[in-house]
């Protein structure tokens, strides 16, 4: 067997199956734990997803997008990583790529993402 997957299978916590599916497009929020000097504090990071890579869940990375003061930020997190508490799904948005490098050149209302229907329109009786 491959010594890189023997490895990885000691280290398989299946933390992962806790995560919701998202994909990119979906708006999700991270908690993840900051650690300075001998304390932990807990962060959050609510944004887009706009690319999802790797093929492995140990090499798998996700990468989220905010504005913050009118400045984009990104962040990249590792999918197994062990700073991650919980991720929270907050809306499921309706793209047609995977990588949705295109928001990077977009501001304001074009921007935003169409959240997608679930179905769950209300029936007039």
């Amino acid at each position: 067997m491959d010594l890189i997957k023997v490895v990885e299978q000691s280290f398989n916590q299946n933390k992962a199956a806790n995560y919701p599916e998202f994909k990119a497009g979906d708006t999700i929020t991270v908690t993840y734990s900051i650690k300075e000097g001998d304390k932990d504090r807990l962060q959050k990071f609510k944004g887009v997803v706009i690319q999802i890579s790797g093929a492995s869940p140990f090499t798998k990375t996700f990468t989220i997008r905010k504005i913050s003061s009118g400045v984009g930020v990104e962040r990249i997190f590792p999918y197994e990583s062990p700073s991650i508490v919980s991720i929270e799904l907050n809306k499921v948005g309706k793209v047609r790529r995977a990588r949705i490098f295109y928001l990077r050149n977009l501001s304001g209302k074009k921007a935003r993402i169409r959240e997608k229907n679930h179905g769950t329109a209300k029936t007039e009786e």
